[in-house]
């Protein structure tokens, strides 16, 4: 499951920049030469992210509706923006929040499936007559509250019959609108919670609870801060939001059209170049998108072509789009959505999680590159030779695109809000897209860049109030306690089963719902687990997020290789497994700073020393799985080498001595079976060579 947290619309998505004019050229010793253009390539990028975003694809409004729809998202991106500057009570602002986004979503999002016949027509996608009531009916509830919000809220314990009619409105919409986008799992599953607290008592033990009424459940979840108004629902109105639109006036300021051409210009021009480009842009592209389908679409709509010419097959090709793209969730400086939540739940600033984040994610592309180099020598890829200009001057004349990323992080180390920090930075990219004639953000792209922000918060608003509503009942009940004293009882108080239990649950729940769902039911569940084995929050945090986003490429359902496949023509399931194939050393990482007082190392927390070690044994360990993967070292890797290596990996996720000295040992021993078996292979080829001279 994914989402899009950073500046990509529903309605009108980034459409990817044309690269400058690139001219075909044949040259017979370095490679064939690709135009990313070429017109057998060109794909709808706005119908694929519209389709892969979320488990349900978005409208393509246009005429009087789609004016409206943007109105109505420009008035809420500058309300978040005035809220940034004119702070209001949490308990108005985030009521008002919803009778904008909630209405928005029904509007935007179909409450069923369009046919083949309907689409074949050319006919209007625009909003019906029971979409524009769902969306009046979702202004009345939060209007409501909002219109004497003080006493609502405190009304909590005793309700009027028509507050509780107002909140299960609010609730019934909340869950409609998670349905439209991202299926019908997500309000089951809020349904499921309802109904435990609602019967807990007659519940088996352990897992019986008292039974609390409707009265109790929606004051607690509508009329409180534990449920609909909660963590979740204020990260979504307050980072999301306004991170999305830094992300579109970004994007329509050229950065990302910079992005991709100082990929193509560093890396183009050597055999396993065209995979380091896809590599390097995915990251880059993820400062501006934060969403994994997005940028897989993006950067196939240009970088397919250039793949497909080097000579990748279609799955490989399309397994490194989707494995770059999904990188786009772990990096930073706008990480996604579910990154806000742990700054939000453990009371530290946005720029912690940045510091936390940044070497798991080196390890993480260190990893697809390595897998990239195996890959080229695998298909004897061939350079393409592509007219662009040097890196040099692109940094040069376009490299201040970088400066409000970079901003982000200054603003927030001198001690400024993210909200702020984001918005200055806002600003900033809007002041220097002038120094560009062709990116100029005039007042329609700017109206538009607004449009888009918050549009491009519309996937994840339901969610993370749906969100809301699974915590509040995990609080209500104590669910979420019983559940971790379990998993850390069946793991019988062991930190490794422990952790290996967590991952395989945060895995199972990420296939069914979408990261920040994902990461937000396990941070309830799973988070006390790994803290009651001596986890540290923070680290808990980490590993819960890692493998919440992982679940992105986990088999059977991974939307990023899906929108991949759907870009090269290959077959999506091979794709997923391939992308898996790819980031598989990524899923070790998170072991490693779980395991050991000294693996948080790897999150840069410790001496100078023990980071150093925790990120010098992390890249041992993932090059040695990647060798295991991959099938190759300094020559073809044959089965007895790969086992050594992908075994000797394992016990190095311990950061103690004693097992980094086993994993090494293993691994060498892993090193030596291969050097030995290539140098007999060497010597049989030329025996095999010399005996033919004779005959």
């Amino acid at each position: 499951m994914t989402e899009n947290p950073n500046g990509n619309g529903a309605v009108q998505a980034r459409t990817s920049p044309e690269p400058p004019g690139r001219t075909g050229r044949r040259n017979a010793d370095d490679g064939v030469t690709a135009d990313p253009r070429d017109k057998e390539a060109v794909i709808d990028e706005e119908a694929l992210i519209a389709e892969f975003e979320a488990e349900k694809p978005a409208r393509h409004l246009n005429g009087k509706p789609g004016i409206a729809v943007k109105a109505i998202g420009v008035a809420l991106s500058l309300f978040a923006l005035y809220w940034v500057f004119n702070p209001m009570p949490t308990q108005f602002y985030l009521p008002a929040f919803l009778m904008v986004g909630l209405p928005m979503t029904f509007l935007v999002y179909r409450g069923w499936g369009r046919s083949a016949a309907a689409k074949a027509s050319g006919r209007s996608d625009n909003p019906h007559i029971l979409d524009w009531l769902l969306a009046a009916i979702a202004v009345v509830p939060f209007a409501y509250i909002i219109s004497d919000w003080d006493s609502f809220f405190r009304r909590a314990i005793t309700p009027t019959y028509l507050d509780l009619i107002m909140g299960v409105i609010a609730i019934l919409v909340t869950l409609e609108a998670s349905r439209r986008t991202v299926g019908i799992l997500v309000p089951l599953v809020v349904v499921g919670f309802f109904a435990y607290a609602a019967f807990g008592s007659f519940v088996p033990a352990p897992f019986n609870t008292s039974s609390f009424n409707w009265i109790r459940l929606v004051g607690h979840n509508v009329m409180g801060t534990q449920g609909l108004f909660g963590v979740p629902t204020d990260v979504a109105a307050s980072y999301i939001i306004l991170f999305t639109i830094y992300g579109a006036v970004l994007g329509a300021s050229g950065a990302t059209k910079f992005f991709i051409d100082l990929s193509f210009s560093a890396f183009g021009q050597s055999k396993s170049g065209p995979g380091r480009t896809v590599t390097l842009a995915g990251f880059l592209l993820g400062t501006v998108s934060g969403s994994g389908v997005a940028t897989t679409v993006t950067l196939g709509g240009i970088s397919w072509p250039l793949l497909r010419k080097a000579g990748y097959p279609k799955e490989h090709g399309g397994a490194i789009l989707a494995a770059a793209g999904i990188g786009a969730i772990m990096s930073p400086p706008t990480l996604g959505a579910a990154a806000f939540i742990i700054a939000a739940l453990l009371g530290v600033s946005y720029l912690q999680v940045l510091i936390w984040a940044t070497i798991p994610t080196v390890l993480y592309y260190f990893g697809i590159i390595l897998a990239i180099e195996m890959d080229a020598r695998r298909f004897k890829t061939k350079a393409v030779e592509l007219d662009v200009k040097p890196a040099g001057k692109l940094l040069l004349r376009f490299g201040y695109h970088f400066s409000s990323l970079l901003a982000i992080v200054v603003f927030m180390a001198m001690g400024m809000t993210p909200f702020r920090a984001v918005v200055f930075a806002t600003a900033l990219a809007f002041v220097l897209s002038f120094l560009d004639r062709q990116s100029w953000l005039t007042p329609k792209r700017i109206w538009d860049a607004l449009a888009t922000g918050a549009m491009g918060a519309l996937s994840v608003i339901p969610v993370m109030a749906a969100a809301g509503l699974i915590v509040g009942i995990m609080t209500l009940t104590g669910l979420g306690l019983k559940l971790a004293n379990i998993i850390v009882d069946f793991a019988g108080g062991s930190l490794l089963l422990t952790a290996i239990f967590s991952a395989i649950s945060v895995t199972l729940l990420g296939l069914a719902v979408p990261v920040t769902a994902s990461f937000i039911i396990s941070w309830v569940i799973i988070g006390p687990a790994l803290q009651d084995v001596g986890v540290p929050a923070f680290a808990a945090a980490m590993f819960i997020f890692y493998y919440s986003v992982l679940s992105e490429v986990s088999p059977p359902t991974a939307l990023s290789p899906f929108a991949a496949s759907a870009i090269t023509g290959g077959r999506p399931i091979k794709t997923m497994w391939l992308t898996w194939r790819y980031t598989l050393s990524a899923f070790l990482v998170p072991f490693i700073f779980v395991l050991s007082d000294d693996g948080v190392g790897l999150l840069l927390q410790g001496s100078p020393g023990s980071i150093a070690l925790a990120f010098t044994v992390s890249l041992l360990a993932v090059a040695s799985l990647a060798v295991a993967t991959g099938a190759r070292l300094f020559g073809p890797a044959r089965w007895p080498e790969r086992v050594l290596l992908g075994v000797g990996s394992l016990p190095m996720l311990v950061m103690e001595p004693l097992y980094i000295g086993i994993g090494a040992a293993i691994i060498a021993v892993g090193v030596l079976v291969h050097i030995i078996g290539l140098r007999r292979h060497r010597t049989d080829m030329a025996l095999d060579r010399k005996d033919d001279a004779s005959l």
